[in-house]
């Protein structure tokens, strides 16, 4: 269980100087037509059918979604001390820097005995800080092998036989001779991580006492073996570096077959078919590849709701964060619409391991996995996943710095792949819209590798991390 040090940053005195305003400022709750209305900010796409089962069950209650994404939004919100939600879906990664500095709820009294055990274990601890609870788990993230079957077929490529990176590596190059790419990466930190996870590694940690912080990816075995191999990858043109997950260019090729492939958490499924529905029926998903073929696993992803400190209805909040992750009636709305669960009883149930639909937001069961009992493979991936890992207890600073350091060497790889496309185009005689030939791009300048983003990300991470009084190693 990762263990944090209690530091207050700036931004938790602006909250509690927000919270302490509130309060003087109103001691009721907002009603609407004599209901308690409370504001949910979650990107669940299930959210709507969890909202209105929750309605009918708590008729006192009225629920505003907005779908967001993000923490740029929270963030403001919290310094700004107003327009935050009541409850917030957080990802795990995330919840350390929230719970530090004050921003969340302590649920801890309002959680039955139970709940220990009703959680898997690497979730339940995910959501607590020194033995308090923070938020209760939504989902886990077991990474899965997601692929088009159709395209990898045409590809000639049987991806249940890809049991190693060079597996993966030589699938790639086979891919590539038909148009397609069987990753997208433009420069994801929770993907980069994820995957030195899987690899092994162990580049943060943090002391018992949580006041040194450990910060070694210039020497974890882990992270070495991940860049090494993902620069291969990267230099022979086999990732799609130019479409940033979720972006409309990314779902355009993902649904074309042009990103035929995907390393994700095991919520991927109820984001494809959201997302990327006209791919229905053509995607399969695989156990993960790993460096050496042995079975092992690592998280991607997975979130908790928590009720934020500045609500004037934690109440209201709480009883619907229950509903959510608690209740049978939310979670079994969740996972009908492809979320996988962070509870025992519906991972070990027949019916979850059995299912080969996902219900849309109109309550239509589609076969996106072609018939294939996914859960049955997700479920497997959940049990290799090994423990130890460990974020930082300013992960979200992290993951956006990422995009400035690393994510030059994805800058520098873009517009490589984008002037040798230029060049193709221009020794084929192409022409623009306007009919003039296609002029040649500007070559790229001098290459920037993953090692160097890497070693810029740490001298970052170090500074940072010593900035807000750790001590750093």
């Amino acid at each position: 269980m990762r263990t944090i040090g209690r530091r207050i940053s700036r931004l938790a005195t602006i909250v509690v100087a927000a919270v302490l305003t509130v309060s003087l400022a109103s001691c009721g709750q907002a009603t609407v037509d004599n209901r308690t209305e409370i504001s949910v900010w979650s990107w669940e796409p299930s959210m709507g059918e969890v909202i209105r089962r929750f309605e009918k069950a708590n008729p006192d209650i009225r629920v505003e979604w907005t779908n967001i994404s993000g923490y740029e939004n929270l963030n403001t919100a919290i310094q700004d001390g107003y327009g935050t939600p009541d409850v917030a879906q957080i990802e795990y990664y995330a919840l350390p820097q929230y719970e530090v500095s004050g921003q969340l709820l302590d649920l801890t009294d309002r959680t039955g005995s139970d709940y220990a055990s009703f959680f898997t274990l690497g979730t339940w601890s995910s959501v607590q800080l020194a033995g308090r609870v923070y938020a209760l788990p939504m989902d886990s993230g077991p990474m899965g092998f997601f692929y088009n079957e159709d395209v990898f077929q045409q590809a000639g490529v049987d991806a249940t036989q890809i049991k190693t990176w060079n597996d993966y590596y030589e699938a790639a190059k086979k891919l590539k001779q038909i148009g397609a790419y069987i990753a997208a990466d433009s420069g994801d930190g929770s993907f980069y991580d994820a995957m030195i996870w899987l690899a092994g590694g162990q580049p943060f940690h943090t002391s018992p006492d949580g006041k040194t912080v450990t910060i070694d990816l210039d020497h974890d075995t882990g992270t070495q073996l991940f860049t090494e191999f993902w620069q291969k990858m990267i230099d022979e043109g086999l990732v799609d570096t130019t479409s940033a997950t979720w972006s409309e260019r990314w779902k355009r090729r993902v649904g074309t077959g042009t990103i035929a492939s995907m390393f994700s958490g095991a919520w991927m499924p109820s984001m494809l078919l959201s997302n990327v529905p006209g791919a229905s029926g053509l995607w399969r998903v695989a156990p993960m590849p790993t460096y050496d073929g042995q079975p092992t696993n690592a998280e991607s992803g997975g979130s908790a709701l928590a009720v934020l400190q500045l609500t004037r209805k934690p109440d209201a909040a709480y009883r619907f964060v229950d509903f959510v992750t608690h209740d049978a009636q939310g979670i079994s709305a969740r996972v009908a619409g492809g979320a996988f669960p962070a509870d025992y009883d519906t991972l070990n149930s027949g019916e979850f391991l059995d299912k080969t639909t996902i219900t849309n937001d109109r309550g239509v069961e589609i076969p996106y996995f072609g018939g294939q009992k996914f859960n049955r493979v997700l479920s497997e991936a959940a049990e290799d996943v090994s423990v130890g890992y460990q974020y930082l207890p300013f992960e979200v600073y992290a993951r956006n710095d990422f995009k400035s350091t690393v994510g030059k060497a994805y800058e520098w790889a873009s517009s490589k792949q984008a002037y040798e496309q230029r060049e193709m185009e221009v020794d084929m005689g192409m022409k623009d819209e306007k009919g003039k030939p296609l002029e040649s791009l500007d070559r790229p300048g001098k290459k920037v590798s993953l090692e160097h983003g890497l070693a810029t990300w740490q001298k970052d991470l170090k500074e940072y991390g010593f900035n807000q009084g750790f001590t750093i190693k």
